[in-house]
Formats: C-alpha cells, sequence, structure tokens
C-alpha cells in the first residue's frame, strides 16, 4: 500500500486539475493503449484468412446445431482433445444465437467464464427446437431461422451468416477468416505470463486466453452502438488506409474531463453494434464482460484498392477482440431499427419505467454544505418559480465517506430534512459507492470482512485499494448472496436517517480504485467462484447497480418504483435504472457530444440517460449554461451537477 501522505498529494493534485482546461489534465500516458495491451497487439497483427478452423461431426442435438471446430491441419491423435464446441440456436423473431467454447467434458480443465445475469430468465423457455438440417453441396449445412431467412454453417473455411432467400447474405462471422481463440493450457517453465504497465504487474495465472472475431455487416453503410465513447453517432473507421486510430475500446473505467472525438472507452461497456442502409438494419451483440477492442475497417483496410465510388460497396467489416471469456453471441435480422431493437430487448430487457419525478429536473452539487444549504436552495427555486423536483446530496453528507451514514453536525435531523422536501412533493438523492471503508469501528465493514463478502487479491485476501475513504474494499457483486445482503442495508431500519422518499446513485462503480492499475480493480483479483476481476470488469457495476435497486425495491415491499442512477453500466443495465455520461467539462464541445453519446445510449438499450447540464468540472459562461439548460431538458435524465471547486451555478445566479 502506498503511504497516506502520496496520496493525500494526488488528490490535492487532482483538485487542482478540476480548475484547469481538459487538456492538461487528459493524461493518456496513464491509460493502455493497443500497443500497450498485448491481446489488441496481436490480434490488429493478424492477417485475413489466417483463421485455421473447420467445422466437422455437424448435428442435432436438443434442438440445437452443433459442430466441432478443429484445425484445418492437426495430428488426429489430439484433434478430438483441441475441438471448440459450438452450438447454434434460433429464437423467435429471428434471432440467431452462437456460442464457440472449450469442450466442458474434458477432466480437470477450468472452465471459462460466462455472464450471468444478463439475458432474460425465460429465453432458454422461447429458444426455438431446429428440426433438421439442410446439408447443401460444398460443405454448407444451414437451418431454418424466419420466413425467408436460414442460418448457415460453412463447414471449411469456417463461416457463420444469415441469408435472406439463397443468396442475399445479411450479416457473417469469420468471413474474412480472423477467428482466433486461445486455449487454457498448461504454463511451460520457460514461460512469462506476467504483464506489466506501468508499476503494475498483471500475474495471468491462467494465461493468456484471448478470442479474436470478425463481423461483416453486408451491404451496410453505416454503424452504430458500442457505447460508451464521447464520438459522433456513427461510428467512424479505425484502421485502413489514411486511418490512423486506436480501436474502440470497451473497458469501464474512472475517466475524468474527458476528450470528445476520441474511441477510448469511458464508463460503460455495451458490446452491440447495429448497421443500417436504406434497405436493412441488423445487428450482433457479444455477451462478455471482458475488456473489448473492436476495429471498424475502412475500405480498403486488407490492401485491395476503394475508390470513393465503390466504397463500402460490399457492406462494413468490424473486427471484435476480447481479453478472455467466451463467444456468446447473436445476430439480429431486422430487417428495419425498431425491429432490431426489439429484438435485443427481447434478450436484456426493456428500459425500467421511472417514476414520475425522476423524468423531471433534478439539482445536484457536490456538494451542499448542510441543512440549512438545502433548506436554501430549496427556497430559492420556490422564490424564482423554477420547477425542480429532486435534491442530491454527494460524499460529503456521510459521516467521514462511510456509505448509510450521515454528519451530525452537518445534517443532524436527516429525516426531518426529507419530510420537509416531501411536503412540497419534492425527493431527495444520497450517494452510495462500491468502496467500503477500511475501518473495524465501521460496522458494515465488519460484517462484511466477517462474511468474507469482499473481493479478494491474487493471493486470497480482501482486496485493499485506494478511494475516497482512504483504505477501501469493495464487495462481490458477483455473488448474488452478496447482492442479496446489500440490498437488505437499504431497508429504513439499517439505512438511519433514510426516509421513503429517498433514493439512491451509485457514482465511482466502474470500479474506480485510485491505486489500481488505469485507476481500476487488478485484473487478477479474484470473484466469487474463482472469477478473476478480468472476466468481469466491465459488469461490475451493473451488478452493484442492480443490488441497489433490488434494495429500494424491497424498502417498498414491491410497490415503489425504485430510482437508482450509475454511471457504471452493461448490457441490460436498462432493467435497473439510469445511467448519465460522467464527469464532463463545462465547454462547447461536451455540449455537443452529449448529443451523439445520449443517443448512442438510446439505441443500445440504455433510453433512460443523460449528462452533467453546465458540465461537472470547470464554469460555464452564461450562454453556455443557457444552451445546456435547453437542450438538457429534452435529455431523458435532466440533472445539473458540479465539482466543488466550481462556482456556484443554481439557475437564479445567472440573472434573467
Amino acid at each position: 500500500m502506498v503511504n497516506s501522505k502520496h496520496w493525500v498529494l494526488l488528490l490535492a493534485l487532482v483538485t487542482i486539475c478540476a480548475g484547469i482546461g481538459s487538456v492538461s489534465c487528459w493524461k493518456k500516458e496513464e491509460f493502455r493503449n493497443c500497443h500497450h495491451t498485448p491481446f489488441c497487439k496481436q490480434g490488429r497483427a493478424r492477417k485475413p484468412g489466417t483463421s485455421n478452423l473447420r467445422a466437422i461431426d455437424v448435428a442435432l442435438q436438443d434442438g440445437q446445431l452443433t459442430a466441432k471446430l478443429v484445425p484445418k491441419i492437426l495430428n488426429p491423435e489430439t484433434e478430438a482433445e483441441n475441438a471448440l464446441i459450438l452450438r447454434m440456436s434460433v429464437y423467435p423473431d429471428g434471432i440467431l444465437r452462437f456460442k464457440v467454447d472449450e469442450d466442458e467434458g474434458k477432466d480437470g480443465k477450468r472452465k471459462r467464464f460466462e455472464v450471468p445475469d444478463v439475458l432474460a430468465e425465460d429465453l432458454d423457455d422461447r429458444r426455438l427446437w431446429l428440426q433438421r438440417i439442410e446439408h447443401e453441396q460444398d460443405g454448407v449445412s444451414s437451418v431454418y431461422l424466419t420466413t425467408g431467412y436460414e442460418a448457415v454453417l460453412q463447414h471449411d473455411p469456417l463461416e457463420i451468416y444469415v441469408r435472406r432467400g439463397k443468396h442475399q447474405r445479411l450479416v457473417s462471422f469469420n468471413g474474412k477468416g480472423f477467428f482466433h481463440f486461445e486455449q487454457l493450457r498448461d504454463k511451460n517453465e520457460e514461460e512469462n505470463w506476467d504483464e506489466q504497465f506501468r508499476s503494475h504487474t498483471d500475474s495471468r495465472p491462467h494465461g493468456p486466453q484471448s478470442i479474436s472475431l470478425d463481423v461483416s455487416f453486408h451491404e451496410a453503410k453505416h454503424v452504430y452502438g458500442i457505447p460508451e465513447h464521447a464520438t459522433g453517432l456513427a461510428l467512424k473507421p479505425t484502421r485502413g488506409p489514411d486511418v490512423d486510430s486506436e480501436p474502440y475500446r470497451l473497458f469501464n473505467l474512472d475517466v475524468f474531463e474527458f476528450i470528445s472525438e476520441s474511441p477510448f472507452g469511458l464508463y460503460g461497456s455495451i458490446p452491440f453494434m447495429l448497421s443500417h442502409s436504406k434497405e436493412y438494419t441488423t445487428g450482433f451483440f457479444w455477451l462478455n464482460a471482458a475488456e473489448m477492442q473492436i476495429d471498424v475497417l475502412a475500405p480498403g483496410w486488407d490492401g485491395n484498392s476503394a475508390s470513393d465510388s465503390d466504397a463500402n460497396a460490399d457492406g462494413i467489416h468490424t473486427m471484435w477482440m476480447a481479453e478472455s471469456g467466451i463467444v456468446d453471441a447473436f445476430f439480429f435480422i431486422g430487417p428495419g431499427p425498431k425491429d432490431v431493437m426489439r429484438q435485443y430487448a427481447s434478450l436484456t430487457g426493456t428500459s425500467a419505467m421511472p417514476q414520475l419525478f425522476a423524468t423531471a429536473y433534478h439539482q445536484c452539487r457536490w456538494n451542499y454544505r448542510d441543512e440549512e444549504d438545502v433548506s436554501n436552495v430549496d427556497a430559492k427555486f420556490d422564490e424564482f418559480d423554477i420547477p425542480y423536483d429532486v435534491l442530491w446530496l454527494d460524499i460529503e453528507h456521510t459521516d467521514g465517506k462511510r456509505y448509510f451514514t450521515w454528519d451530525n453536525l452537518l445534517f443532524p435531523n436527516p429525516e426531518e430534512m426529507q419530510n420537509k422536501l416531501m411536503a412540497k412533493g419534492r425527493h431527495m438523492v444520497t450517494i452510495v459507492d462500491p468502496h467500503i471503508k477500511r475501518d473495524d469501528g465501521f460496522p458494515l465493514h465488519k460484517e462484511a470482512t466477517q462474511k468474507g463478502y469482499y473481493v479478494k487479491d491474487a493471493h486470497g485476501n480482501d482486496y485493499d485499494g485506494w478511494c475516497w475513504p482512504g483504505a477501501s474494499s469493495y464487495l462481490d457483486m458477483l455473488n448474488p448472496e452478496i447482492r442479496s445482503w446489500w440490498a437488505d442495508k437499504f431497508s429504513l431500519s439499517s439505512y438511519k436517517g433514510s426516509t421513503p422518499s429517498l433514493y439512491i446513485w451509485n457514482d465511482m462503480n466502474e470500479p474506480s480504485v485510485f491505486n489500481g492499475p488505469e485507476a481500476t480493480m487488478p485484473r487478477d483479483a479474484l470473484h466469487f467462484g474463482d472469477v478473476e476481476h478480468r472476466d468481469v470488469h466491465n459488469a461490475y457495476g451493473y451488478f452493484f447497480h442492480m443490488g441497489s435497486a433490488d434494495g429500494l425495491l424491497k424498502r417498498g415491499g414491491g410497490n415503489d418504483r425504485p430510482f437508482v442512477l450509475s454511471r457504471a453500466f452493461f448490457a441490460g443495465s436498462q432493467r435497473v435504472g439510469a445511467v448519465w455520461t460522467g464527469d464532463n467539462t463545462a465547454d462547447w464541445d461536451h455540449l455537443r457530444v452529449s448529443v451523439p453519446m445520449l443517443l448512442t445510449l438510446g439505441l443500445t438499450g440504455m433510453t433512460f440517460s443523460g449528462a452533467d447540464v453546465g458540465g461537472f468540472f470547470g464554469n460555464p459562461e452564461p450562454e453556455l449554461l443557457l444552451r445546456w439548460y435547453q437542450l438538457g431538458a429534452y435529455y431523458p435524465f435532466f440533472r445539473a451537477h458540479a465539482h466543488h471547486d466550481t462556482k456556484r451555478r443554481e439557475p437564479w445566479l445567472f440573472g434573467s
């Protein structure tokens, strides 16, 4: 553990940085790029057509198409041992699912991680039972998908695609031959699996286990989705002639004062991409919570010349690279944008219905100082006849950053404060973050320690990181038992000083760890079931969000819709609650980019989303703040928020 003096200095630098322009505070060297990420660097180095797999033993089993994927050239004695298992299944409304994993039947083999609790609980019950395979000439097998469409498996070279009729391809997997699946294996004595980045070492105890694959959207003109990035709505190419760009990164990180028009990943990740043309909209979703890097390939990416007139003539090709996990992927065939959205929502769920107050205006600041400040702000809204429904309290309302507590000097009567707001039909939101202060006198920490509920480090000890309270540990939200225990902490009897009109804000749940690699949790930390953090990272915030929302649902006996705002998100977060785009800056560029960021979230299922009106960092000029309020009124989630070092900016302070 780095000494506390060092971290006091670091926090001071962060505070100073908050008052400077974003260019000064964005330190890209503190984050990995593709060159620093072996699985990405290796994936980008692969050439098209180098996938060495073919499908054998194609058959129907339990209503699914199954096959073994084996190298084209291999010693027959080891062929069965190295086979990957492919399963293709079909769901109503023209949804194709295909899974590729190692053979689970091999004795003693570690099971690769599959992300739980994202897909609809009744999905398996809805699976269509395939009746027959049509074996066509030239090693091609096809199954019925929906009227007029078929799912096709080409044996050698391996390819999976959906076609309309007998000839028109819509979307395909491994059409460009990039598919590569690193299987788990024993370590050779001379090998060193450690990865270094800056001062951090990832022990990678199970070795390299990355997956690379390509997806082609035939006849597409544009692709969208894969949030969260501060970019335009249509995804620009990242690889090809005259293109010098990092891939689009999906890795949830605490990135304050992020820069716009960058493929760098931000606070949330949804590995879902849509393609669109005048004729068709299709989609691809890869259920995988490990880090991903995604390239959109420009015309001519493969060395073939492409003039402007035939650019994207055969569609748009993409390359997806993941650090670990399995292939659990879905094709959506549309044919229109609404159809793709419906098909995706049938898997991951629709947006939770919010309470009416949650759709109104929210007033927030880090921090409203005390009960008198809260009362004065509330009264000023009445005095100037400005409508608002929710007042928020940031971390300073707690007793020393211990969540579910109140600072008794600044907020001695929290229930009375909330009831006064509620008497006017207004609500309050308090912050509850995932880092738990390591204080033996803090009952929450003491109980979590005794029950063994914290994420473990690579050596099996409670992980000890650094966040707002100082030394902190993080609850293992992958475990359903721990999520249920956490939910009980929101009861009125447990959360002293709370009332039924109090709702919740989950921040820092990427998770943010100030002294961790890239300011997050080490990848070799351990979760429930001996799952490494690398496997579950992008879904950690989703599980924390889920546990908090379940807590409010329990508190209300199932009769009160929860409202929990989260900064981190994953596929399925729309079922849980709202999200926002994180720590933006008071400048015109962040105002502009908020629109495509929120539209992208909407296209990928996260409809209840917003951006901090006025910008979290910096002091907006009156014209900027005015225009931001005008735009923010149309955000689904409408909240003004500001850093504690900014000038007060309640709307009446800027005159008429």
